[in-house]
């Protein structure tokens, strides 16, 4: 009998047994029917099946929604079992994924009725910069590599400038330092330029006029000399062309507000005190 108590086991089973009993005198209306209830409605359904469809790109097969209509009947006991002895209490993730969920429902409120095409032209309308289309560049540039020339690859660059025609195109591909990446770029946004090149760089091409050869111009890598040689100005595109983004973003602006707005009206219900600290800090 001694060798028995020593069991794991046995250790698990009567913890879990204490527990459940104090859970059960401690609270004893929540066994009732209501608790004890799992509704599998069609909603349920649906949202399972659009994760699914989410995750592997295809409807599930029936097996499947069989499996996962059962996984969530799984989660769901344990989900309850745990709220009731209050296994949530004092857990942050758990604390955030609850206050994530409540937003959710909350942004629902935002998207429920379909918005008009007048509506989407309205918003369309007051948020043009939003839909510019950005401002594009081409260029070709020479390289002038710091770890090559050292504190020389600036002003080695200049000297090749002033050799370089600005009127002709000349062939430079034997002029300056191999480069890792490429001579020439097509219609870049200013963005491109400086995720390839760095913040400054980007800057800096796009005040040039395609006016020949002009620089230097440093950038992360070192310093170039640059020649401008197309420009596409931002332009506003039709509306019929992006509406489906436009969309997107009007309902992410509605669920934003109706968020706020539960959010504001919720809060009036709580009295928020900042309690000081026992040092009196």
């Amino acid at each position: 009998m001694p060798k028995l108590f020593k069991e794991p086991l046995l250790h698990f089973l009567l913890i879990g047994a204490l527990l459940f009993a104090a859970y059960g005198w401690l609270n004893p209306d929540t066994t009732g029917p209501d608790n004890l209830r799992i509704e599998i409605t069609p909603g349920v359904v649906r949202g399972l099946e659009e994760a699914w469809t989410r995750q592997w790109r295809r409807a599930p097969e029936p097996e499947e929604m069989a499996g996962l209509i059962d996984e969530f009947i799984h989660e769901e006991i344990f989900y309850r079992e745990a709220i009731a002895l209050g296994l949530d209490q004092g857990d942050t993730i758990i604390r955030r994924r609850l206050a994530q969920k409540m937003e959710f429902l909350t942004e629902d409120l935002g998207i429920q009725a379909e918005p008009t095409d007048r509506e989407l032209q309205n918003f369309f309308n007051e948020r043009q910069d939003e839909f510019k289309e950005p401002a594009r560049l081409s260029f070709r540039h020479i390289y002038f590599s710091p770890d090559k020339r050292g504190t020389k690859a600036r002003a080695d660059a200049e000297l090749e400038l002033a050799s370089l025609s600005t009127t002709d195109s000349p062939q430079v591909s034997d002029r300056g330092d191999p480069f890792l990446m490429q001579s020439e770029y097509l219609s870049l946004t200013q963005r491109d330029a400086s995720q390839l090149f760095g913040a400054e760089f980007g800057t800096a091409i796009f005040a040039l006029a395609p006016d020949g050869w002009q620089g230097p111009v440093e950038s992360g890598f070192g310093w170039h000399l640059v020649r401008v040689s197309g420009r596409q100005p931002a332009k506003l595109p039709d509306f019929d062309s992006v509406r489906d983004q436009v969309r997107l973003e009007y309902d992410y602006e509605r669920q934003r507000i109706a968020r706020e707005a539960v959010f504001q009206d919720l809060r009036k219900r709580y009295e928020i005190v900042r309690v000081p600290a026992e040092n009196g800090s």
